[in-house]
């Protein structure tokens, strides 16, 4: 395994345009009251950054590895979300939900059925479970079924992260870890989202969802470093 120090000093400088267009965001923190496609630009732009990072590593790259190619594909997803997100409030909402469950089914796939770990599949089954029982009385109409079906994917997103660690039979990675905490984050992201949305103001809540969001898509593309180690291992095997 690759030590994650020598994997700092190679991928660090990759993401420093990611670091600076997060803080570029926070800085300009423009008003949700009134979306423009400039105030999408500066939401979508550390996602803009992470497509470059993975881009950074060569097509060739990405050509080799399906992982790669499908966190990438989530990436842009996630970026079109973003955006249909802006003007959630002029009907886009359930747009960006769309954008995003496509996301959660790409980084599932990425993310491999291989092992399956049922302990870690119950205990996100359960954490899903109650989420959406504390949404179901605040859903109507539409709302009620779409949600169940987003939690549902994000949920599975979530598992088959977690499943990959088996931190107890030190069969990880760190980028493995990457995946795991990126995942989580987004649940956390998306759960902030859906209480400040359906059930009631959250405190902070726009900078809670953000902080998690970006945070959760750099971990989970720099899980995509772990394919290009391996495809490293087998050249020199």
């Amino acid at each position: 395994m690759v030590s994650p120090v020598t994997v700092v000093k190679s991928e660090g400088p990759k993401l420093v345009p990611f670091f600076k267009a997060t803080c570029v965001y926070f800085v300009l923190w423009l008003p949700t009251s009134s979306p423009s496609w400039f105030s999408a630009l500066i939401k979508c732009l550390p996602i803009f950054c992470l497509w470059m990072f993975l881009l950074a590593h060569g097509f060739s790259f990405l050509g080799a590895s399906s992982n790669a190619r499908k966190i990438f594909a989530g990436l842009v997803f996630s970026a079109l979300g973003d955006a249909f997100l802006i003007w959630q409030e002029q009907g886009y909402f359930v747009h960006g939900l769309l954008m995003f469950a496509i996301t959660h089914i790409l980084y599932s796939s990425a993310f491999g059925m291989k092992p399956v770990n049922v302990t870690a599949g119950l205990v996100v089954t359960a954490v899903s479970s109650v989420s959406y029982l504390l949404l179901y009385p605040y859903l109507s109409g539409p709302f009620t079924y779409l949600v169940a079906v987003y939690v549902g994917l994000i949920g599975f997103m979530g598992w088959r992260s977690v499943a990959g660690l088996q931190l107890a039979n030190d069969l990880w990675t760190w980028t493995k870890l990457c995946a795991c905490l990126g995942a989580v984050l987004f649940m956390v992201s998306d759960l902030t989202i859906a209480v400040n949305k359906f059930c009631f103001p959250v405190p902070n809540s726009r900078a809670i969802i953000m902080a998690t969001y970006y945070a959760a898509q750099m971990l989970i593309s720099l899980s995509v470093v772990e394919c290009q180690d391996a495809e490293g291992a087998r050249k020199s095997a």
